[in-house]
């Protein structure tokens, strides 16, 4: 019989996991020739090769990523056993790893993923934000499971992954209640004169809102740009402006922010897909997930 080196296994989880040998080895406080070694002393005894190289970035091979499913499972059971010994013993929970792309709102992100864990079956969640092309490579390796976007991962990546459409927004504006009700009646002129937050030049939203106001003859009072949406909202809620959101999270924006709808641009709209590296989703949660966003958020 073939006995298993959990050692070599350990390692070569902990590469794919800190997304390098470099990193791995200063996890592990090992030298990265040491590291590199044990990960081809596990292939050697698998008999197959865990990692094939594309241009200067290594990807899993397809035994890899089996091999790291398992890997994650048989140190998942370690990790329980420890608590359980130790007296915390919080049940088997599913894992599941997304990544958010930084220009996903944080409210879409958030009403998307609450079925993923108001499930009978435990989920376990952990989320990463990072630009879109980060994130899709981080799928490659499976230290991820999905990744959140505005838009398909892009054609010229040398990682296959497959797109998966949840839906679709209007982009709205929303202010705090008294601001909302005096520029409701005259929506859209009644934003000239209003301050305005926008997102930053570098996103999408921002040209698509634009050209939006352009052909409107709009020039719009901007006080202030944002990257992040959360902290766009709170701004306008402390400053009294107008902020764009999408209207599929008008209720949220209202719970969270106490913002109010003043009115949609109804030719500016954002689409939301979850990106995978298999082209059926699998997991419980995402599936959670996919189903409420195409039946309830994004209906």
């Amino acid at each position: 019989m073939n006995w298993l080196n959990y050692h070599h296994l350990l390692y070569f989880w902990t590469v794919v996991r800190e997304g390098s040998v470099s990193k791995a080895a200063e996890k592990l406080r090992l030298s990265q020739p040491t590291v590199s070694a044990q990960v081809r002393m596990l292939e050697k005894a698998l008999g197959q090769k865990l990692f094939i190289k594309k241009g200067r970035t290594q990807l899993l091979s397809d035994v890899g990523r089996t091999v790291y499913r398992y890997a994650e499972e048989i140190f998942g059971i370690g990790r329980e056993m420890m608590e359980t010994l130790e007296g915390r013993s919080p049940g088997r929970a599913m894992p599941l790893t997304v990544g958010i792309a930084n220009a996903v709102p944080k409210l879409v992100a958030y009403r998307l993923l609450r079925p993923a864990i108001n499930q009978t079956d435990p989920v376990r969640l952990v989320c990463w934000e990072d630009d879109p092309e980060q994130l899709i490579a981080r799928l490659g390796t499976y230290t991820l499971d999905v990744v959140i976007a505005n838009s398909p991962a892009p054609a010229y990546l040398p990682i296959k992954v497959f797109n998966h459409l949840l839906g679709e927004s209007e982009i709205a504006f929303f202010a705090p209640t008294p601001v909302a009700q005096r520029l409701r009646r005259h929506f859209p002129e009644s934003l000239r004169k209003a301050p305005m937050l926008m997102p930053t030049t570098n996103s999408p939203l921002r040209h698509a809102l634009e050209d939006w106001f352009e052909t409107r003859e709009i020039t719009p009072h901007i006080v202030g740009e944002f990257e992040d949406s959360a902290l766009m909202k709170v701004f306008g809620r402390a400053a009294s402006c107008v902020y764009p959101a999408p209207a599929a999270i008008a209720d949220d924006v209202a719970l969270f922010y106490g913002g109010r709808l003043v009115g949609r641009a109804e030719t500016v709209r954002e689409r939301y897909y979850v990106i995978s590296a298999e082209r059926r989703l699998k997991h419980p949660g995402v599936l959670a997930m996919t189903d409420v966003a195409r039946e309830e958020i994004f209906r």
